[in-house]
């Protein structure tokens, strides 16, 4: 069983720099990957694998400016995006779907990308991670690592793989680990819990126990509040599609909110419902 932790990456702008070179080379690697795909799909009618993929990019640029771990974890994507819509075509021929699926399309130009390092190639070193660079950066930059300070919360040895995730213009660091399954009674099919969302009320929970719970929702209604009166003030007698880096901003603190919210109120659940062995959840 894997967890999943974001931290906001706070640093040196060399290294903020660093990392956002790494997420423009990632997001151009996609796209070659995507392209050499996209070809052989067309012109030769199949699909490529993994290996294959590797093998026809290794001498790409934008995969020489990565380490080579992080553009074969980019590479890999773009195959896992391609098997998916492969599975997707089959049930669309077998009448399974109404709807015709797409290949990938290309991600935006000159965007970022998301980053991966498998676990083996980041050290630990003086309660610091340490991040290599690949050797083309370091015969055009002359550096060949980055650092970043790791979470106390976190045991280094149990993280499998970290992720750099860019989100409006700012990035994240997500540290995947292994989390022990928790100890819990069994479930009891005939114990139901029934949930009904709403806004106030976020959640009003009442099970067949003799138990109920209301999560309120009157400080998540707030904080959109605050953000929908922020954007239309600063939207005010521009064109509907306007951004910029104060957008970027509220919108990236408005999210946030929004996922610690969510999340909080998912585990309050689903920890009560494992207290109190309940079998069944149907949500309104």
């Amino acid at each position: 069983m894997y967890g999943c932790q974001q931290h906001l990456v706070k640093s040196s702008p060399e290294v903020m720099a660093t990392i956002e070179y790494l997420c423009t080379e990632a997001n151009k690697l996609t796209n070659c990957g995507i392209y050499y795909c996209r070809q052989m799909l067309f012109k030769a009618g199949r699909f490529l694998s993994k290996a294959e993929l590797d093998f026809e990019l290794k001498s790409n640029p934008h995969f020489k400016a990565m380490r080579s771990a992080c553009a074969q974890q980019t590479l890999h994507s773009v195959i896992e995006s391609f098997n998916s819509y492969a599975k997707l075509a089959k049930m669309f021929t077998l009448g399974q779907l109404t709807q015709k699926p797409k290949p990938p399309k290309y991600r935006k130009k000159d965007g970022l990308a998301v980053v991966s390092y498998p676990a083996r190639w980041v050290k630990l070193v003086n309660k610091m991670l340490k991040f290599p660079l690949g050797k083309q950066v370091k015969a055009w930059f002359g550096i060949d690592h980055f650092l970043l300070p790791m979470p106390l919360n976190l045991d280094f040895k149990q993280v499998k793989e970290f992720r750099f995730v860019p989100r409006n213009n700012c990035f994240y660091l997500e540290f995947v680990y292994d989390q022990l399954e928790p100890k819990k009674g069994q479930p009891i099919a005939e114990n139901v819990l029934g949930i009904d969302p709403g806004l106030n009320n976020w959640l009003t929970c009442v099970s067949n126990v003799g138990k109920a719970f209301i999560v309120d929702g009157k400080k998540v209604k707030s904080q959109n509040q605050w953000y929908n009166k922020q954007v239309a003030k600063i939207k005010a007698g521009k064109p509907g599609d306007y951004w910029d880096d104060k957008l970027a901003a509220i919108t990236e603190k408005r999210n946030r909110q929004m996922r610690d919210n969510v999340n909080k109120a998912a585990r309050f659940v689903i920890n009560w419902c494992i207290e109190h062995q309940i079998g069944v959840r149907l949500v309104g």
